[in-house]
């Protein structure tokens, strides 16, 4: 009876393993199936709905008419202004100073003679005076000696010998001697003068002085310095011209070449308007190493105003220089704020309205205007003086008036209405 129960439970123990391993499979891939069609489901995006397509944009712009005529070209450099003749004023002579000029102050100004610092002359009087004794004594002496020689050569007639007498006989050399020895006198006489004349230190030309380097009561030797002046007949300034502008110049080489004139302005204080005319007369005639520029000399007459009433240009005073340069012939100017990355214009198509971007080349260019020569753009050409952040070539565009013009116009209509209500008043 035991055996017969075991035979009937096998079957039902292997279907309920069967059952449990499908069940185990087929979960796991219901999951992967629902999942996976809730992903198609959702992944798809719903279709919008069409809308009409936009006009384009047209882009709109102020411009300008482009002219091809003639440009005066203007070199702009700076420099400092600084004399043309500087000397350091110095002592001859040796002494005590016993008095200073009012002329001799620092910056104060001189004409040419006018004395300067004056030393004690005491010891170079008293050399005067030793000098003169000294030509006094030769004097003597010379003379004795020409009347010995006179007496020597009668001696020698009246001996009656035919021979004529030797130098020796009458004395030609000591009469030689005491000649040399009274010219010395003499020079050291004139030497002492001048050496007197030179306690009193003169102006060598008409200036102003820098620095004075020395004082009352002061003790100098020969040579010693007195002070730094410097001629005011006319300055100078060095001006840099850079090389790309050497071109546009014809700079004076030469004595004979003929100056070009300059135009300078205050460097320290923009608001003062006031010009100065110069003139350059010369190069230095070699480049400079390090920046390769050519500096020119540029001479200015009267710098202290003494006799045109102009404010004063200082030495050592920056300044600001205008050099007119060649005349560039037909050529178009364009204003700088119209130029995009440093060689790009757009031009503007006035029968299409459509706008066009040209790649320049540059002949001059400054702070304000870039000059080109280029035969494919007209004469009239609009240019476009909007800057436009997207401008592709054959866009659209509407010109705008100019503020300007629109400006003017509603000042001639303001005051055509207020004349006409002055006259209804009236």
């Amino acid at each position: 009876m035991e055996v017969s129960q075991e035979r009937n439970t096998e079957p039902g123990e292997r279907r309920s393993g069967i059952l449990g391993l499908i069940l185990r499979v087929l979960l796991p891939l219901g999951m992967l199936g629902l999942g996976w069609a809730g992903y198609s489901t959702l992944s798809v995006e719903p279709e919008e709905a069409k809308q009409p397509a936009e006009k384009p944009r047209v882009i709109k712009t102020r411009v300008m008419e482009l002219r091809v005529r003639d440009y005066p070209t203007l070199i702009q450099t700076r420099g400092t202004i600084r004399p043309h003749n500087e000397v350091t004023l110095a002592a001859q002579v040796s002494g005590k100073i016993i008095r200073l000029r009012p002329g001799f102050e620092d910056g104060a100004f001189f004409v040419e003679g006018e004395v300067l610092v004056e030393l004690d002359p005491a010891d170079l009087e008293a050399a005067v005076i030793v000098a003169e004794a000294q030509v006094a004594r030769a004097k003597t002496i010379y003379a004795q000696e020409q009347t010995r020689a006179n007496q020597a050569k009668l001696n020698w007639e009246d001996l009656g010998y035919d021979e004529e007498p030797s130098d020796l006989v009458l004395r030609l050399p000591q009469v030689r001697e005491a000649k040399a020895n009274l010219d010395s006198a003499n020079a050291q006489v004139e030497q002492a003068k001048r050496n007197l004349e030179r306690a009193k230190v003169r102006a060598p030309f008409e200036g102003r002085v820098r620095r004075r380097l020395v004082g009352l009561g002061q003790v100098l030797g020969a040579g010693a310095a007195l002070g730094i002046v410097y001629a005011i007949d006319f300055a100078e300034v060095r001006l840099p011209i850079a090389g790309r502008d050497m071109a546009f110049l014809t700079l004076p080489e030469g004595p004979r070449d003929a100056p070009i004139a300059v135009e300078l302005r205050d460097g320290l204080n923009p608001n003062n308007e006031t010009v100065w005319s110069a003139m350059i007369v010369r190069t230095e005639g070699v480049l400079d190493e390090s920046s390769l520029e050519l500096f020119a000399i540029a001479r200015i007459n009267d710098p202290f105003g003494r006799k045109s009433k102009k404010p004063p240009l200082r030495i050592g005073q920056p300044v600001l220089a205008a050099i007119p340069g060649r005349l560039l012939k037909n050529v178009i100017v364009v204003p700088r704020m119209a130029v995009r990355q440093l060689d790009q214009i757009i031009l503007v198509d006035a029968n299409e309205l459509t706008i066009e971007s040209r790649t320049i080349e540059a002949i001059w260019s400054d702070e304000e205007n870039v000059v080109l020569r280029d035969s494919t753009i007209a004469d009239g050409a609009l240019l476009s003086m909007t800057r436009l952040i997207y401008a592709p070539n054959g866009a659209k565009v509407e010109i705008l008036p100019d503020p300007a013009v629109e400006s003017n116009a509603l000042v001639g209509v303001e005051s055509n209405e207020q004349a006409g209500g002055d006259e209804e008043g009236r």
